[in-house]
């Protein structure tokens, strides 16, 4: 049986998350965000943390509890396993029902992180466009929503954002075309979203809009954590001077056949 943990008890979980670095695992210990859920409240051997689109594993593949937490992945999201024991365990259970995707993670480092050259990249936004943070009306704005509902939606509410998180968006015509914001949060940082409308890619506006938002998170003393979920999305990042770590696996279980 699990057991979901109160965001006032989870640093309970921490030793068990030790070999993780995921910001979003910060986000849900330190009671952020997310749910956290374990097979003992006292004496955890295994758990699970859930931040929006990802799942995070660890503990003791080998434990009899393990196989209960294996069982009880949300479907569809993104699961990131603590070693490669329990990406077997993933693979063996859930058979063809896995999918096996690559994503990209930066080193977290402020020193790649150059001031001077993430304005001269805001600098480069053509004429037709607009950059704006995003408060205010903004937070109102359909098409912001409508482009992504992850740029806000691990907030309580859009008041919530709006106190705790950062973000900016890159207007055409009055309508949001690209947005870069605080997926989640975590003590002295966030973890980036990016998302660009598909007839307005290739312009650079990524690049601008996250610019701006890593900008503002320096100058505040936060550090803006970048993982990329394509090629795509790591040039964004090498443009801005994040290097890259390394490449992981990532599953998405689908329903049963």
């Amino acid at each position: 049986m699990l057991y979901e943990v109160d965001r006032n008890n989870r640093e309970r979980l921490t030793p068990l998350f030790a070999q993780m670095h995921d910001t979003m695992i910060r986000s849900c210990l330190e009671g952020h965000m997310g749910i956290a859920r374990a097979d003992d409240l006292d004496d955890p051997t295994v758990a699970q943390i859930v931040v929006g689109d990802f799942v995070f594993l660890a503990g003791d593949v080998k434990s009899e509890a393990a196989r209960k937490l294996l069982e009880c992945i949300p479907l569809g999201k993104l699961v990131i396993a603590q070693n490669e024991q329990w990406k077997v365990q993933i693979e063996a259970l859930y058979k063809e029902r896995v999918v096996k995707v690559t994503r990209y993670a930066f080193k977290q480092d402020p020193k790649y992180l150059k001031c001077e050259r993430l304005k001269i990249l805001i600098g480069g936004l053509v004429e037709e466009y607009e950059l704006k943070r995003m408060e205010g009306d903004i937070l109102k704005n359909a098409s912001l929503h409508a482009l992504s509902e992850d740029f806000t939606a691990q907030f309580d509410s859009l008041e919530d954002f709006e106190k705790r998180g950062r973000g900016y968006c890159i207007l055409y015509k009055g309508q949001v075309v690209c947005g870069a914001s605080s997926y989640s949060i975590y003590n002295g940082g966030l973890e980036i979203e990016v998302d660009t409308h598909p007839s307005h890619r290739r312009k650079g506006l990524a690049t601008v809009a996250t610019a701006a938002l890593v900008l503002e998170c320096l100058e505040g003393g936060i550090y803006p954590s970048y993982d990329a979920a394509n090629l795509a999305s790591v040039g964004v990042a090498q443009k801005l001077g994040y290097q890259l770590e390394r490449p992981y696996d990532t599953y998405i279980i689908n329903e049963k056949l």
